[in-house]
């Protein structure tokens, strides 16, 4: 008050408090806000009453209520819990910011609902995989694997991807989405820790049954296998598939047996767990162009899948191995959350 009457500046008076007090110091505009009042004739120095609920709203009862009420539904907005307590929305967020010290996120997806007994399988697939490796029984340059995926012909961008510049007077440029019916072709892809090894596109009208998963998909890969390793062909070789009911069929089972090629155990409802899944159907659907037809996919595709250096194939064989590690961690739940 004193300061003002001397008609000193307020930047001047700022910089006196900030010299004195340091971090503790009012800020500007708080110190040019009290000098308007003084020059205004309003002397006194006790805050103005404020209209809204005491501060004593966010005693225990309160902070129960609302605890109870977020419990109750997690996704619960501010503006209900308005409604629901008749607490101010600040009131409500000091509540629940400060003093339950919660905040706000948005759920994470999963493949599934997993069951207790999936977690425990998973959990056990796991286990036995990586002890088959840490004990030097198992090597990762002995491991193949191979998924179906549909490629669909033309290409759609993200979202984020399809935003475009436009004039202030002009309409938004527009993407059609894809329907059920657009052209699209059913892929089998194949691959080891030093690359792929068979490229499959199902023609149109059939179906991968036990037959045609083994005559169009592992007896090429197996002799891709045996070209590689002229000596020893596919001696050793272990093949990672998930439980799709042509590759758990007794046919199947029967020709990798006869080739002296094991099978490597994975759990039901674990594309977390299937390199194709988590890593190489998305990263070449990534950089695929549009396509009249399946044979023009089918290069590109090619083409992607040799371009890919072969140190990113060990790379993403490494992954599983930690993935696995992972799983075991989370007691069988879903934790690509957890990945950094």
């Amino acid at each position: 008050m004193t300061r003002s009457r001397l008609n000193v500046p307020g930047d001047a008076i700022h910089l006196e408090l900030v010299t004195a007090w340091g971090a503790h110091a009012p800020s500007r505009a708080t110190v040019f806000n009290w000098l308007a009042r003084f020059n205004a004739g309003d002397e006194s120095i006790e805050d103005r009453p404020r209209i809204g609920r005491p501060i004593t709203e966010t005693r225990s009862e309160n902070i129960e209520l609302v605890q109870v009420l977020i419990e109750d539904n997690p996704h619960i907005s501010f503006t209900l819990l308005e409604v629901e307590t008749g607490i101010s929305r600040n009131t409500l967020q000091r509540i629940v910011h400060d003093r339950m010290g919660m905040r706000k996120v948005t759920s994470r997806w999963v493949p599934y609902s997993l069951s207790a007994a999936h977690k425990r399988k998973r959990v056990a697939c796991c286990q036995h995989n990586l002890a088959m490796f840490n004990s030097g029984k198992w090597r990762l340059s002995d491991v193949f694997t191979g998924d179906e995926s549909w490629f669909y012909h033309r290409k759609i961008d993200k979202r984020a991807a399809n935003s475009s510049w436009v004039y202030e007077d002009e309409e938004p440029r527009t993407v059609v989405r894809r329907d059920r019916y657009e052209p699209k072709s059913m892929f089998s892809i194949f691959f080891k820790s030093n690359g792929p090894l068979n490229v499959d596109c199902m023609d149109s009208g059939e179906t991968i049954d036990n037959n045609y998963y083994i005559e169009n998909c592992l007896r090429p890969t197996v002799d891709s296998i045996k070209k590689q390793r002229p000596t020893s062909g596919v001696k050793n070789m272990k093949i990672l598939h998930d439980g799709a009911r042509p590759h758990i069929h007794k046919n199947v089972k029967n020709f990798l047996e006869q080739e002296g090629i094991a099978i490597i155990d994975h759990p039901p409802y674990s594309p977390d767990l299937a390199p194709c899944d988590f890593w190489l159907f998305d990263k070449i659907k990534k950089d695929l162009d549009s396509h009249i037809n399946a044979r023009s996919l089918k290069k590109q595709i090619t083409e992607i899948l040799n371009s890919i250096g072969k140190e990113e194939y060990l790379k993403t064989l490494n992954k599983w191995l930690e993935r696995m590690q992972l799983c075991i961690e989370s007691d069988g739940d879903y934790f690509e959350h957890l990945i950094k």
